[in-house]
This record gives C-alpha cells, structure tokens and sequence, in this order.
C-alpha cells in the first residue's frame, strides 16, 4: 500500500461557525489581539483553509480595560486623513481608549489580519463592546480558553 500526499481543502459549508466570548479586562492589547486574529481566521480548527473563511465569531467585552504596556498610552498616535489640505488628524491611543475602546482593538485585529478581501469578511464577524453587557447571547458564545 503506498501512501500519497494530499491536501484537503475544506469548502465554507463543510464547518459550521460558533460563536466564542473574550473578556479583555486585564490583558495585553497585543496577546489579545493575537487571539483573536487567530480565531477569526480558524488556525485554532483542524480544518484551517488559508484562503476560505473557516474561523468563528468572536464576542469581545470589557474592551476598555485592555491594558497596553510601556509608554503605548501617550506615544502611539493613530491617523486619519480627511483628503483636505490639512486635513492630518492625530489621536493618542490613550485618548482614543477613552472615548472609542472598541477602535482600538478593531485596529489592532485589522492589522494582524491579511490584506485581501478576506479580512472584510473577517472583520464582520468580530463584535466588540465597551462594558460587559452584549447583545449576542441567543448565540451563546462560549467563553475562550485562558492559558
């Protein structure tokens, strides 16, 4: 009997999706996003496809009590530009932890995540909310292993 290789390519129906709670309070932004990035894209199932969406949804709750490390919270600035003429606007990540948590973790996973249309799609299936309160429990995430 001689055994060959071959790859099995799993098609967006052959997996079903579950839906998984992270709490933030307390972890690293980094570590955090790290985890998530990585169940959204499934390279936690044993039908990981690198190019078909096979991770899961991903609940994220107390979003503005991630903790960032070293001088994160006065010198990281993110940018947005307007298309004006001096339209450069700048915000440090302290500030914008203040008033929107949730944009700073939806950066940090954009980031993490492939730049190809895939990500949209992945982007979709992460919701993130400020307090510990969510309105996804008719899908009963399960709460994510902590190591």
């Amino acid at each position: 009997m001689k055994l060959t290789k071959t790859t099995t390519f799993y098609k967006k129906t052959s997996n079903d999706k579950d839906w998984v709670l992270i709490d933030a309070e307390g972890q690293t932004l980094g570590r955090l996003v790290t985890k998530i990035a990585n169940t959204l894209r499934g390279k936690n199932r044993a039908t990981y496809t690198p190019n078909t969406d096979c991770g899961d949804f991903v609940v994220v709750v107390n979003a503005e009590k991630v903790n960032l490390t070293g001088k994160k919270l006065t010198d990281k600035t993110y940018y947005h530009h307007s298309q004006y003429i001096g339209g450069m606007k700048k915000t440090t990540a302290g500030k914008l932890l203040e008033t929107k948590p949730e944009t700073v973790i939806m950066k940090a996973v954009k980031g993490m995540l492939p730049k190809t249309k895939l990500s949209d799609k992945l982007m979709t299936k992460l919701k993130i909310y400020k307090g510990a309160v969510h309105p996804h429990t008719a899908q009963q995430p399960k709460k994510a292993e902590e190591k």
